[in-house]
């Protein structure tokens, strides 16, 4: 009876590398030390023996921890890579030397990784998209691109810029909403503190009077009360509420959407997001074109580089028509996501052949008008923000006072 025999499954399990810091004595007796990426220190010691390396001393290089890779980090990494392949230095060297002298121990490793993984054979671009978290498709996109002109060296400069730039934007950003955060937040602590432990103290005083308080303390001993009687449950309402909105708003794409929209529609601050948008979609379109990017794969980057998710499905709409014939001027005007003047500049630089210029003009224009927005809306939060809290604090004073100086007014 024949029995079919069924194929044997082998488990292939990847041995993870490690870099190993070796001494030892070469044929002539001289003291030479190095490093090794290798499985074992068995395997670095068979390694050089074979080379006639006599091993002494074998470390296993160990990284701290703590920390994470920022988008700052990779920004600063890329104007270093730059600058040095454009001073001369090879590659490997490049990432040896950024990688043993960065601060962070996490981008450290990371790019002692990438060099590693350069050394056996992957390009720039092939060993950067293992990282998807850190080199997002625009990034790897443009080192592609670099790498088949040759020019990576422009490239990796130009991609520098860019992203000092972009950060630059988010900076301005979240410098114009941490002032007025940081301080509703510190009202609210010092709001709860009084309403929890100041006022009970003044009620105690005024069950002693024998008379009628005003409308406002009664108001505010009420309120009193009710933060006293429910603190707990008003803190966990306000810890489960903000922890369940933030959940749902990275993992529900339609929640995003929807907060997005209204973002632009928000009185002061929509329209510094809304040019900060056009500032990255126009930086991000204007460095991949020139970078030699064709214009319908520079979109597909493009959408996801502005940071919101109307102007993402708008710049699909866009590259959905760009692809199908229709010149770019007139698929950003059927989008109705850009003013006038953007839709011109666009259509000056298709015809002139110079739409990777123009698209930089527009988004320089863009930055100095989010710079000045942001610098106004300060001067103007400060003192609106001390307006509220006066009225808010210096209410609830007010109404604790009033029996007092009722009592005064009879004495």
């Amino acid at each position: 009876m024949a029995t079919a025999s069924r194929p044997v499954r082998r488990r292939v399990q990847e041995v993870k590398e490690s870099i190993f810091l070796w001494t030892g004595k070469n044929k002539a007796g001289k003291i030479i030390r190095g490093e090794m990426r290798a499985q074992s220190e068995a395997v670095v010691n068979a390694t050089l023996r074979r080379q006639g390396i006599f091993v002494t001393k074998i470390t296993k290089q160990r990284f701290r921890g703590g920390g994470r890779v920022t988008e700052k980090d990779v920004a600063l990494f890329t104007r270093q890579l730059a600058t040095m392949m454009k001073a001369g230095v090879p590659l490997l060297q490049t990432f040896d030397i950024v990688g043993r002298g960065h601060d962070n121990p996490a981008v450290g490793k990371l790019l002692l990784d990438i060099r590693a993984d350069i050394e056996t054979g992957s390009s720039l671009s092939q060993a950067f998209r293992k990282y998807p978290v850190h080199f997002d498709a625009l990034y790897c996109n443009l080192i592609t691109a670099g790498e088949q002109a040759g020019i990576l060296e422009t490239i990796l400069e130009r991609l520098a810029t860019y992203k000092e730039k972009i950060l630059a934007i988010k900076s301005k950003i979240k410098s114009a909403l941490f002032y007025p955060i940081a301080v509703i937040i510190v009202a609210m602590i010092v709001t709860a503190v009084i309403m929890i432990f100041v006022i009970p103290a003044f009620k105690e005083v005024f069950t002693n009077f024998g008379a009628d308080l005003p409308a406002p303390t009664l108001m505010v001993i009420a309120m009193s009360d009710f933060m006293v009687a429910n603190g707990w449950l008003l803190l966990l309402i306000l810890v489960g509420g903000t922890f369940g909105f933030f959940y749902a708003w990275r993992r529900s794409e339609t929640m995003q959407i929807a907060l997005d929209r209204l973002f632009l529609r928000l009185p002061i601050f929509g329209d510094i997001i809304r040019k900060s948008v056009m500032a990255r979609w126009t930086r991000t379109l204007s460095t991949m074109f020139a970078a030699g990017v064709p214009l319908v794969e520079s979109l597909e980057s493009v959408g996801g580089a502005a940071g919101n998710y109307v102007y993402k499905i708008g710049t699909r709409q866009i590259q959905n028509e760009v692809s199908t014939g229709v010149s770019l001027t007139n698929a950003m005007q059927n989008s109705e996501l850009f003013p006038n003047m953007v839709v011109q500049m666009v259509a000056i630089g298709e015809e002139s052949g110079s739409l990777d210029s123009m698209l930089s003009k527009v988004a320089d224009f863009f930055e100095t008008e989010v710079d000045d927005a942001v610098e106004a809306l300060s001067s103007l939060m400060e003192p609106l923000i001390m307006v509220v809290l006066g009225v808010v604090i210096g209410g609830m004073v007010v109404a604790m006072y009033l029996p007092i100086f009722k009592l005064g007014a009879v004495v």
